[in-house]
Order: C-alpha cells, then sequence, then structure tokens
C-alpha cells in the first residue's frame, strides 16, 4: 500500500498559503512519500493550478487532484487544464475527478444536479478524448454536442480518478476510470462495499485492477488523548457529513463520523489502522495531518512529529 499526505487547502491569507504548500509538498518528497493529494474545496485555491505550483519544485513525488468537481467546467477547459498541469509536473500528475455534490453544485453555483451518473458518463465521453490528443474532440451525447480541436496531448499516461460512493458511481469508476477516491469510508465500508463493486466492474471491463485511495485524518498521541483527538477531527473535519452521499456511505462501514475514521493514537496503533485498510482493498492511503495541542507551538511539533512517524510508517507499508 502507498502512503501520501493531502496538501491544502488551509485557512489563512493567500499570499502565504503558496510558500506553505510548497514546503509542505518538498518534506512529502524528500521524506519519501508516494503522493501528495490536493484536495478541491468551494472556497480555497484551485487544485490544478495548486498541482502545477508544487509539480514544478518537485521531481519524483506524484501529485493528485482530491477531486475536482466536473460540473465546475467544461469537459474541455477541464482536459486543457490537466494536460497543462501535467506537463509542468513532468507527467506525475493523476486527474481526481467527480460529480460532487448537491450543496456545492445547486446550493452554491446554482447549476442542476440531476442524475450526477448520467453526467458523469457523459462528461467522460469528452474528457476521454480530450486527453488523448492532440487531434480532434468530436463528441455528441446526452449532455455535449463537441467537436473542438485540441493540439496538446499528455507527455506521459494521465490516470483518471472517479470519486465514486454508491454503486452505480463504483460500475462507473470500474469501467471507465483508474479507481477511486474515497473520503468517509472505513475498512469495512471499503471490504464490503467499495472493493468488491469497482474491482468487479473492472474485471468485466477488461480493464486492470483499480486503484482504492481512502482518505483518513491522522493524529499521533497519547492513548489517553485519542478521544481528544477524535472530537478534534469531527470539529474540524465534520461539515462534509452533513452530505446525504457521505452519509450512505458511513451506512456501508462501523464509523458514525470523521472522528470514527480517524486514526489516532501513538506509532503502533496508527502503524496497525493503516494495516486494517491495506487488508480491506486500501491500494493507497491520502493522509490528513491531524495536530493537537493548545497554541501554535504545540501544534507545530505535534505536525513535526506525525510527519516523522508517518514517513516510517509508509516506508514499512511500501
Amino acid at each position: 500500500m502507498r502512503v501520501g499526505v493531502m496538501i491544502g487547502p488551509e485557512r489563512g491569507d493567500s499570499a502565504k498559503k503558496v510558500g506553505r504548500m510548497i514546503d509542505d509538498v518538498l518534506w512529502a518528497e524528500e521524506a519519501g512519500m508516494d503522493t501528495a493529494w490536493i484536495p478541491q474545496v468551494p472556497t480555497d485555491f484551485d487544485a490544478l493550478v495548486a498541482a502545477s505550483l508544487m509539480g514544478a519544485r518537485t521531481s519524483r513525488i506524484e501529485l493528485g487532484t482530491a477531486v475536482v468537481p466536473l460540473q465546475a467546467q467544461h469537459p474541455i477547459a477541464l482536459a486543457r487544464q490537466a494536460l497543462s498541469a501535467q506537463a509542468a509536473a513532468g507527467g506525475r500528475l493523476t486527474l481526481g475527478v467527480g460529480p460532487s455534490h448537491h450543496w456545492i453544485v445547486s446550493d452554491m453555483l446554482g447549476l442542476p444536479y440531476e442524475k450526477p451518473a448520467a453526467y458523469t458518463r457523459d462528461y467522460l465521453d469528452v474528457l476521454d478524448v480530450a486527453l488523448r490528443g492532440p487531434g480532434d474532440v468530436d463528441v455528441e451525447n446526452g449532455t455535449f454536442a463537441v467537436h473542438n480541436p485540441l493540439g496538446i496531448g499528455p507527455i506521459a499516461p494521465l490516470p483518471v480518478m472517479l470519486a465514486a460512493l454508491g454503486p452505480v458511481m463504483l460500475r462507473i469508476a470500474g469501467e471507465r476510470a483508474d479507481g477511486t477516491v474515497l473520503w468517509m469510508a472505513d475498512e469495512r465500508a471499503v471490504a464490503d462495499h467499495v472493493a468488491p463493486r469497482i474491482t468487479k466492474a473492472a474485471q468485466e471491463a477488461g480493464r486492470p485492477a483499480p486503484r482504492i485511495v481512502a482518505g483518513i485524518p491522522v493524529c499521533l498521541c497519547k492513548p489517553s488523548e485519542v478521544d481528544a483527538a477524535r472530537e478534534r477531527a469531527a470539529r474540524i473535519l465534520g461539515e462534509a457529513e452533513i452530505s446525504p452521499n457521505y452519509q450512505r456511505l458511513l451506512d456501508y462501514g462501523d464509523a458514525a463520523d470523521v472522528g470514527d475514521l480517524c486514526a489516532a493514537g501513538d506509532e503502533e496503533a496508527i502503524a496497525a489502522r493503516f494495516r486494517r485498510f491495506r487488508d480491506a482493498g486500501v491500494t493507497d492511503l491520502s493522509v490528513r495531518l491531524l495536530p493537537i495541542g493548545e497554541g501554535r507551538e504545540q501544534l507545530v511539533a505535534s505536525k513535526r512529529r506525525t510527519r516523522e512517524v508517518l514517513a516510517g510508517i509508509a516506508a514499512d507499508l511500501r
């Protein structure tokens, strides 16, 4: 199992965020982490722009978006942006995309959120052709009528990962993508729901075994602080739990909320949780570092210690 870290978004002054993201990805590369996953949230930096910036400053680490909402841009625009970012990263980009959630697409963007699975299929019809460029993109389906010449193409294979939570989306991910990127999926949800469905769909479509990327918070702490760490995870990261999509995914597992998903405790406890995800079928972990402490000095020290432990665990699991 490969282990990577989430980098950005974060609160604070936009002028300082780029420097912090670059510092984080340089640490990840130097520490031997396999991947850096860049979330795309409605209120923060563009994930593909961030991937381009990180790619220009690194040489080895894989950079992935987790994930770009499909409805926010036309598939030709997304393909052009992704191909540009891939070139900036020297071919190390993995494009994570997904149909997002009604509270983002409808409530925030004012766009229709109807039949997201069908929309995803139609979108991938265009995106797949565009990412194989250069050449003409001529696709007509139920959603798009595209006749667009594209003068750029991938400089290396460009994997596409699909955020897939329910049965229909997992089938699409297995048939059409290189894997799935998850959030709010615990070990039982992966083992009993995600892995069997996406793997079966990939096999039936004649595709290679799919990657399963699971995002989880991690907090290195004393055993006596585990409950506090999980409460902190629920407080900081729990907003997404309002989504019906995530609620349904939680129902497939044992976790009630993101606090239950948090790998909290000492090094041995965190490593054991990682192994359980691996045994459930996860091919890649995307770790959200969750420092613990009072005040900036303690939080910085906690982050530093967690990084050191994480690098060691990642090397053991590779």
